[in-house]
């Protein structure tokens, strides 16, 4: 993701995790549009927890959760400046960045379920909503692992 000779400034560490999320914003959405084509309109979500109802804020969850466990460790492998070691540092913040993904997505559909109800959308908004949330947690787990394993010199 980043490799650079001088100083990691959070401005730059910002800069790489936007242009990682948007990369992934689109790879995602292209993924989610092959993976749904066909389909018709499809709810966000529902108001049942145990449904057999394909939603979006659903497939949302499972897609937040794995990018940001996979993405925090290859942040790791990818980060060429001094930095902490994978076990425990790492190891640790790909636990903890699946857990905040999970809660973070899955407390936003809930509030969304409560606030708006059970809303269809069509294939497009599917598209734009799976691939927002993945460029959203692709951005923000780069970011904070970034600042977390790069060794600052004293």
């Amino acid at each position: 993701m980043m490799a650079m000779t001088d100083a990691m400034t959070p401005a730059h560490i910002l800069k790489g995790a936007a242009m990682s999320g948007g990369i992934n914003a689109v790879i995602n959405g292209g993924i989610q549009f092959f993976l749904l084509r066909g389909s018709g309109p499809m709810p966000l979500t529902v108001d049942s927890i145990g449904t057999e109802t394909h939603t979006v804020l659903g497939s949302s969850v499972s897609l937040a959760v794995s990018l940001a466990m996979i993405l925090t460790a290859v942040a790791h492998f990818t980060v060429k400046v001094p930095k902490k070691p994978f076990v425990p540092t790492t190891l640790w913040l790909v636990i903890k960045h699946g857990l905040f993904a999970f809660g973070a997505v899955a407390a936003t559909a809930v509030v969304w379920q409560r606030v708006m109800g059970t809303v269809e959308v069509g294939l497009g908004t599917a598209v734009l909503v799976l691939g927002s949330i993945a460029g959203l947690v692709a951005a923000i787990v780069n970011y904070m692992t970034i600042c977390e394993i790069v060794e600052v010199p004293a």
